[in-house]
């Protein structure tokens, strides 16, 4: 609810439960690596089973090595084999509807902030990246696959080398890997603006989105003008920078009407709405359909 006209920054976001990351006891903050049933067992153990949405709070990559997996990220289904490579960003909303009965493979939790600064700076855009499931050419996933063994035996292997080495080495191979991943998933990006102003207004964006959805107030708060925010936008995205802020608002407004019991009313109060009207009349025209209708269709 509103508070002193103001809409409460996490609004109806905490109704999908989130997933903080949390290192294992007795380990140094930083890359997790597990497997399918040690991922299934750590849901388990915070009462969120793979089969319940949920929005991690980190990085995680899924490497399918045999069988198949089932996974759904906002609202796209996936059909995992071996071979393929899933990457789920923080914030996103996942769920596994068979758990993870059928697949054997690698998992990677990634918390912010662990990448190298290079690296970080290589992936904090990829909320834009076309593609979740990376399927590498049969060359590049065993060159891939080789890393990432490597990987898993330096993980493995915490009392052989000094913290601060451990981690370096840790950081630098896990590099490699999301390097290599964020190219094979968006191989077109070289060819984007992806400069400083688009950078600062999508950070901005994801922070301010329930509170206001408007150009010139992004501009006034980052100090560029509304066109040069356009501009950046479409350079990097295609699109203006208002339909980026629109884009934002309509994925969380589908997020919460799947994924929770929210009424309507409270889920549009809680991304910037004042009114239920104006959250009917903005999602109307942007799906063909009002919220209580998307929620019909598509909720099982």
């Amino acid at each position: 609810m509103k508070k002193n006209g103001q809409i409460p920054a996490q609004g109806g976001a905490a109704a999908i439960p989130a997933v903080p990351y949390r290192p294992s006891p007795g380990r140094p903050p930083g890359l997790e690596v597990l497997d399918l049933p040690g991922l299934a067992e750590r849901a388990r153990e915070r009462r969120l089973p793979l089969t319940m949405p949920a929005r991690p709070g980190f990085h995680l990559l899924i490497a399918l090595r045999r069988g198949r997996l089932e996974c759904s990220v906002d609202f796209t289904a996936y059909r995992l084999t071996a071979g393929d490579w899933l990457w789920v960003w923080p914030g996103q909303v996942i769920h596994f509807p068979s758990g993870h009965e059928g697949g054997d493979g690698t998992v990677l939790v990634v918390p912010p902030g662990f990448p190298s600064s290079a690296t970080d700076a290589l992936i904090r855009d990829g909320e834009h990246v076309p593609h979740r499931l990376i399927t590498p050419g049969e060359e590049r996933q065993a060159a891939l696959l080789r890393l990432l063994d490597t990987l898993t035996d330096e993980h493995a292997a915490l009392s052989d080398l000094p913290l601060e080495a451990y981690v370096e080495t840790l950081r630098d191979l896990l590099s490699v890997i999301l390097i290599r991943l964020v190219h094979l998933a968006d191989p077109l990006r070289a060819t984007r603006t992806g400069d400083e102003p688009f950078q600062r207004f999508r950070r901005a964006v994801e922070e301010g989105f329930r509170r206001t959805h408007r150009v010139e107030d992004y501009a006034a708060r980052l100090g560029y003008s509304p066109r040069t925010l356009t501009r950046a936008t479409r350079a990097a995205l295609g699109c203006g920078a208002k339909r980026y802020i629109d884009d934002r608002v309509l994925l969380e407004a589908k997020r919460l009407l799947i994924h929770t019991p929210l009424p309507t009313a409270v889920i549009g109060e809680s991304i910037g709405f004042s009114h239920a009207t104006a959250f009917s009349a903005f999602f109307r025209h942007r799906t063909g359909m009002t919220p209580t209708e998307f929620r019909s269709v598509t909720r099982p």
